[in-house]
């Protein structure tokens, strides 16, 4: 995949986009499919606990990107005939253009394609600061976008008691706020006790980012050809079976400028 801008396939054949802005592409170039339902569905127990007919799940994503992770869950959920309500609130500061939302062929690989039909609509109607949508009529699923930085969220613009955090910014080396202590201690205001955070870095100044902020941290299994991946909770039994990092040393590390 030549590194330029504009639309790319992946080695699963799904689209991804390269960023002129950040010099990365929004997905793994080997995957952008493959990669998301493995990082945000199957490693944090989401796949699971959609399956589980819940009370209703509560999903905060940063960065909205180019919906993927939004139609891949709107899909389960079809698939599944869920009926519980379902409440996904995304962050994107940098919204790609509409034109660029209908060039993505994400729809071949669900099982609903038309949910596709509605992507460039919404990166059309968005405008600074929240949007609320409501993508499936007849559906308790609601969207909601913040568009913006993050770091401008008030207080009681963004969600509490989230389920599942999809931690999907653009890398730490190009992007290094959303992977500050201050990023992660506002992500876990917005958590509950059981929450899982899922993100597909394993860097140790990202997961020591984390436990400044008072995160339990664990490596889990990497995606297509990773050897890990990163995933997070406020409470450590939420863990169990993954293997946990030392937090205390992490942080050691953090506060002596191992990181800087």
């Amino acid at each position: 995949m030549a590194e330029t801008p504009g639309h790319h396939l992946c080695k699963d054949g799904s689209s991804t986009i390269y960023s002129s802005t950040f010099h990365q592409f929004y997905h793994n170039p080997n995957g952008a499919v493959a990669e998301s339902i493995h990082v945000f569905f199957e490693q944090p127990g989401l796949l699971a606990t959609l399956k589980s007919s819940p009370e209703a799940i509560s999903v905060f994503e940063m960065g909205f990107g180019t919906g993927l992770n939004f139609v891949l869950l709107a899909d389960l959920y079809l698939r599944f005939n869920a009926a519980f309500p379902l409440s996904f609130f995304s962050v994107e500061a940098f919204p790609i253009t509409p034109d660029e939302a209908g060039e993505l062929n994400y729809g071949d690989f669900l099982d609903h394609p038309h949910l596709m039909d509605g992507i460039p609509e919404i990166f059309q109607s968005l405008k600074p600061g929240l949007n609320q949508f409501n993508p499936i009529p007849g559906k308790q699923i609601s969207l909601t976008i913040y568009n913006g930085l993050f770091e401008n969220i008030e207080r009681g613009e963004f969600p509490e008691e989230v389920d599942f955090f999809f931690h999907d910014p653009f890398s730490p080396e190009v992007n290094e706020s959303l992977w500050q202590p201050d990023t992660f201690a506002k992500l876990r205001l917005m958590a509950n006790d059981r929450s899982v955070l899922a993100t597909y870095s394993a860097a140790s100044k990202a997961r020591a980012s984390m436990a400044k902020a008072g995160w339990k941290v664990a490596r889990a299994s990497g995606a297509l050809g990773k050897r890990e991946m990163t995933l997070a909770s406020p409470n450590s039994t939420t863990l169990s079976g993954f293997k946990r990092v030392n937090e205390d040393r992490l942080i050691e590390r953090w506060d002596s400028g191992d990181f800087k």
